[in-house]
């Protein structure tokens, strides 16, 4: 069972997991982490800005969930330049350690296997950041995804690209296709955080957790990873049976556990 923690809002979320974070590269400051882009996890980026100080980030290596295909990485809302705006520059970590799956049409069909090299290469990943959809997929990996999917080319739902529309200047510039690290390769990180807020990724949530173990429910991956930690809001929390359970748990774990 992955542990939950049920926070007061994103911003309390946002420092427990930069907390985290920072734990991790204090014991091993050569740490890969895994990066998610979107709303949610900018709380936690945020307090890692805010905490960083004079830590020294230069060994920190990082790999990105995915990359539009066919959208140029220069593009304000391609994930390389949103990672970059959002994570590498406000914490000064070292361009050149921090990788996003390659969307160039030109090379696409070795791109998977590329990022899947490249991820094994580091070392993996240490500490992986996740959101989940109100549909429940993580990464892109659609309902119906394999549990056992590595990094591959997908075809974005229309509901995705309606959600992802608020981004771009009209619902047509969102592209079709997406490279994105599989639920197998996610599942080889070590230790998994999944992020939600809100009352609309309740269902979502409470799926993933309690729910049964399902393709068409992406994010019910989770259950089949030794070290995962959900945190999320009480809206997020609100469809959760074993929520007083949560909370009695995270409240008398020893300190040294952390998350």
């Amino acid at each position: 069972m992955a542990e939950v923690v049920i926070v007061e809002n994103s911003r309390a979320a946002g420092d427990l997991v930069a907390d985290a974070i920072l734990s991790l590269i204090a014991s091993k400051p050569d740490a890969v982490l895994g990066l998610a882009t979107g709303s949610t996890p900018l709380p936690v980026y945020e307090a890692l800005a805010a905490r960083v100080g004079d830590i020294d980030l230069g060994k920190v290596s990082a790999f990105a969930l995915d990359e539009y295909v066919g959208l140029p990485a220069s593009h304000p809302e391609s994930y390389t330049s949103v990672i970059n705006r959002e994570v590498v520059e406000p914490l000064g970590l070292v361009p050149e350690r921090i990788h996003v799956p390659n969307g160039a049409t030109e090379t696409i069909r070795s791109a998977g296997a590329d990022y899947e090299r490249a991820i094994h290469e580091a070392g993996g990943v240490d500490l992986q950041i996740l959101g989940i959809g109100s549909d429940g997929h993580i990464g892109f990996n659609e309902p119906g995804s394999s549990f056992a999917s590595l990094t591959r080319v997908k075809t974005l739902t229309e509901r995705t690209r309606s959600d992802n529309a608020r981004f771009f200047d009209s619902p047509d510039q969102v592209p079709m296709h997406c490279i994105t690290q599989g639920l197998g390769t996610i599942l080889r990180a070590r230790h998994l955080v999944l992020l939600a807020f809100g009352e609309g990724k309740a269902d979502a949530v409470a799926a993933a957790v309690e729910g049964p173990l399902s393709s068409m429910l992406p994010g019910s991956a989770i259950q089949l990873h030794p070290h995962t930690t959900v945190v999320v809001d009480e809206a997020a929390a609100s469809k959760l049976r074993l929520a007083d359970y949560y909370r009695y748990t995270f409240d008398n774990k020893p300190e040294w556990q952390g998350i």
